[in-house]
C-alpha cells in the first residue's frame, strides 16, 4: 500500500485509469443502435457524428495517458496535490462534455428503433432536407436529423453551432412534437425549424436588422411596432420560410401550435423572441394573402379573431396592436424584397417558387392525384405536404385520409434514402 506521501498520486492514477476504461467502452453508434435500414439517418450524418465523437474520444484518451505518465514521473510525484487535482478535474469535465454530445445524438438515433416511428422519422429527414435544399446554390446543405419529444413546440440545434465543450455541431438536429404525428401540422413545425437553419446559412440577420432599424426611423408614431418586429425577426423569418413553401398548410399548422388560452394570445414582451401568438397568426395570414392571393386568408383570420376577441383588452395593448397593424404590410414587403449579400443581388422571395405554389395549383394537383394516385409518388416531400395541406384547408380530404397518405409517403421517402 502507498505511504501517505504518495497516496494522492496513486489515487489520481487509479481514477485516471478508471476514466480511461469508461471512455474506451464508448462504442460507435453503428455498433449500438438497432434499426432497420430505412429508419437510419443519412450516411453522411452518421459519418460526421462518428468522426466528431471519435476525435473527442481519441484526444481525451491521449490527454489521460499523458497525465498518467506525468503522475508516474518524478516531476509529477513532486507536484502539489491541488495542481494535480485541477488537471484531473479538467479531463473529467471534458469527459462529461463528450457524454453530453453522445446523448444529444443518442436521443435522435434511439428512436429509430421504434416500430413505424423510426421509418417515419427517416421520411421526415427527407422532408427537412427538401425544405433546405432550395438554397443550395448559396450555401452547403448540412445533414439534418429529426426526432420526437413531448410538448407542443419544435426546436433545432443548428449545424455549425457549438456543442457542449465548444466543438462544432456537424449536423442539424431538429426536435418536433410527438403530438403532431402523423398529420399535416408536422410539416409546419419542421420547415419552420429548417427556416432557422436556412436563415443562419444565408446570414440574413446581418443585413435585415439594419434595414429594420432604418425603417423604424421613418415610422413616425408607429415606431413601437418596429421595435417588436426587430425583436421577433428570427421567428418571423422562420414562419415566412415555412409559409413560402407550404402555403396555407403552414398557417393552419401554426394555429395548432399557438392554440392557447386568451391570456397568452396578447402577451407583448420585448424580451421574448417569439411574437405574441395573436400577432403571429395575423402575420402569417397577411404574408399568405400577399404571396398567394385567395379568399382563404381572410376566412382564416376572421376565424382566429372570433376565437380571441380583443375588445376587452386594456388601451395600451390595443395601441400596440394598432401600430403593428399599421406597419405590418410595409414590414412584410421589406422581408420579401430584402437582398442579403449572400443571395448575390436576388431578393429573399426569389428563393421560393411562389408562382408554382399558388392555391389553385395545389388544388389542381390534388384533383389530379385523385384520378391518378400514382402521381403523388413523383412529387417532392414539401410539395406533397403543401398539396395535402391545401386539400385539408378546403375540407376535401378527411384527417384520416390525409394521415394515411402521409404515412405512405414517409415510408416511401425513407426507403428511397
Amino acid at each position: 500500500m502507498s505511504d501517505l506521501k504518495t497516496y494522492p498520486v496513486a489515487f489520481l492514477i487509479s481514477e485516471s485509469y478508471s476514466l480511461l476504461t469508461r471512455l474506451e467502452q464508448m462504442k460507435p453508434f453503428e455498433m449500438t443502435m438497432p434499426m432497420v435500414r430505412s429508419a437510419s439517418v443519412s450516411a453522411e450524418a452518421l459519418k460526421l457524428i462518428g468522426k466528431l465523437l471519435d476525435k473527442g474520444k481519441t484526444n481525451l484518451c491521449n490527454s489521460i495517458n499523458r497525465y498518467i505518465s506525468f503522475l508516474n514521473s518524478k516531476k509529477g510525484s513532486e507536484s502539489g496535490e491541488e495542481s494535480l487535482q485541477n488537471k484531473f478535474s479538467a479531463m473529467k469535465l471534458r469527459y462529461n462534455q463528450i457524454l453530453d454530445q453522445l446523448d444529444i445524438f443518442a436521443d435522435v438515433l434511439s428512436q429509430r428503433s421504434e416500430h413505424e416511428t423510426g421509418v417515419w422519422l427517416s421520411g421526415l429527414d427527407a422532408l427537412a432536407e427538401d425544405g433546405l435544399i432550395l438554397g443550395k446554390a448559396y450555401y452547403s446543405v448540412p445533414p439534418l436529423m429529426v426526432y420526437l419529444d413531448r410538448g407542443h413546440g419544435a426546436a433545432i440545434r443548428r449545424a455549425r453551432t457549438r456543442l457542449p465543450g465548444g466543438d462544432e455541431n456537424p449536423v442539424a438536429v431538429i426536435q418536433i412534437p410527438r403530438e403532431r404525428m402523423v398529420g399535416n401540422g408536422i410539416a409546419s413545425s419542421l420547415i419552420h425549424e429548417v427556416g432557422h437553419q436556412g436563415a443562419a446559412l444565408l446570414d440574413l440577420f446581418t443585413s435585415l436588422k439594419p434595414a429594420i432599424q432604418e425603417a423604424k426611423q421613418t415610422a413616425g408614431k408607429d415606431k413601437v411596432a418596429w421595435a417588436y418586429f426587430e425583436r421577433w425577426i428570427s421567428e418571423i423569418i422562420s414562419d415566412f420560410w415555412a409559409l413560402a413553401q407550404l402555403g396555407v398548410s403552414a398557417t393552419i399548422g401554426l394555429m395548432g401550435v399557438v392554440t392557447l388560452p386568451g391570456y397568452f394570445q396578447f402577451r407583448f414582451d420585448l424580451d421574448d423572441p417569439h411574437p405574441a401568438p395573436y400577432i403571429r397568426v395575423q402575420l402569417s395570414c397577411r404574408i399568405g394573402k400577399i404571396l398567394f392571393p385567395d379568399p382563404q386568408w381572410d376566412r382564416l383570420w376572421n376565424l382566429w379573431e372570433s376565437f380571441y376577441p380583443k375588445e376587452k383588452l386594456p388601451p395600451e395593448k390595443l395601441s400596440v396592436m394598432k401600430q403593428l397593424d399599421n406597419e405590418m404590410d410595409r414590414f412584410i414587403r421589406l422581408i420579401i424584397n430584402h437582398k442579403p449579400r449572400s443571395l448575390k443581388g436576388k431578393r429573399l422571395i426569389d428563393l421560393f417558387e411562389i408562382p408554382r405554389r399558388q392555391p389553385r395549383n395545389f388544388r389542381e394537383a390534388y384533383q389530379t392525384w385523385r384520378k391518378n394516385p400514382g402521381l403523388i409518388n413523383t412529387t417532392s416531400p414539401v410539395m406533397v405536404f403543401a398539396v395535402l395541406g391545401q386539400a385539408k384547408a378546403d375540407q376535401v380530404i378527411t384527417s384520416k385520409e390525409e394521415s394515411n397518405l402521409l404515412k405512405q409517403q414517409l415510408n416511401r421517402w425513407a426507403n428511397d434514402r
